[in-house]
This record gives structure tokens, sequence and C-alpha cells, in this order.
């Protein structure tokens, strides 16, 4: 329970300040323990760090999920449009959003790699998440057919532009990048189809 805690004290405290900033002193002050004490369950603070990461990811995904599940019922522009609308409510509303989407842009440079390794499988999963969305929507008549894969790709592209604002603008900034570009973006996802569709290689 205590290593739980921890991480759950060291969560707020690398959301707020960064791994740089963040102190693990004040971590454990915060739970009620002594430094020292941190060491039984982690091995540094890079441990810790990567390990609470881990479960900030972890808590997105299944936000994500959680978040489909309950929006089935709509039709798939309502919810694709919803889910970048929650996503800024997400980011205001808990640590592990914040967390997670700061180290995606901006991870420690000593940890790059190890970070990188929870980035990628990450957007990686989202991607095909969506595309078989996209497929079952297609099925379902609910969008004409179309190249699930590189809509895929292309929402995922427009999330990575348009979250620079919940990092850096405010929610008023953001609305209105998303109210502006999201005509504009779903009028260009429903104007493709096979024939026409361009080539998508493969990732990394």
């Amino acid at each position: 329970m205590t290593a739980h805690s921890i991480r759950d004290a060291a969560l707020f405290h690398f959301a707020r300040d960064g791994y740089e900033g963040a102190s693990l002193r004040a971590i454990a002050d915060e739970v009620g323990i002594k430094k020292p004490s941190i060491y039984a369950h982690f091995s540094g603070k890079e441990d810790l760090f990567m390990r609470t990461l881990e479960y900030a990811f972890d808590e997105v995904r299944r936000h994500t999920l959680e978040y489909f599940r309950d929006h089935t019922h709509l039709p798939l522009e309502e919810r694709l449009r919803g889910l970048l609308t929650w996503f800024e409510q997400e980011y205001q509303d808990h640590a592990s959003a914040r967390l997670m989407l700061r180290n995606c842009y901006y991870p420690p440079p000593d940890l790059y790699s190890q970070v990188m390794d929870l980035v990628y499988p990450f957007l990686d999963g989202m991607e095909r998440a969506l595309s078989r969305l996209l497929q079952r929507a297609i099925r379902e008549g609910d969008v004409p057919p179309l190249p699930a894969e590189q809509a895929a790709i292309a929402f995922m592209t427009f999330l990575d532009g348009i979250t620079v604002e919940i990092i850096y603008g405010s929610s008023r900034r953001y609305k209105r990048r998303l109210d502006a570009a999201w005509p504009v973006f779903w009028y260009g996802v429903r104007s493709l189809n096979e024939v026409a569709r361009s080539a998508v290689p493969e990732g990394d």
C-alpha cells in the first residue's frame, strides 16, 4: 500500500513540477514517511518517475476506452469530436493526463529513450483502435467507405497539433482552434475513398 501511496503522491508532483523539479523529500512528506523509506519500494527517482509515468499511460488508456464505451450510441463524428473536448477536460481534471501529455512532448533528456518506449506503443495502440472504430463505422454505414488506417493517422495528427494548446494556451484558445479546424478535418476524412487514397508508408 505504501508503494501505491508514494506513486500517487509522485504522480501529482511530477505532473506539476516535472522530473527535474519534483523533490523526493516533498513526495515523502506528503505520504508521511521519511525520504529514505522511498528506497524500500523504488530504486531511486528515475525508477519512481518511470513507474509513475507507466501508470499514467495506463490510466489515460483506461479512461479513453471508458469514454468510447460510454458513447457508443453516438455517430462516429460526434464520438471523435467529443473525444477532443473530453481530452481537454481530462487534462484539467487528472494528473495522469497532465503527466502523460507533457512527457509526450517534453520527456526528460536523460530518460528520452525510456519515455519514448512508452509513448510510441501508446500512440500506435490508439491508432489501431481508431482504425478498428472506423472500419466498424464503415460496415454499419455510419461513414462512407474510406481508408480507415489513413483516416486514423490523420486524426492522431490532428490531435497532436491541437493538444499543444492544452499545454501552452487556454481552454478558450483550444476550443477556438477545435471549432475552426474540425469541420475542415472531417470534410477531408469524408472525401477520402479507396481509389483516391495515397499510400500510407509503414511506421517506424
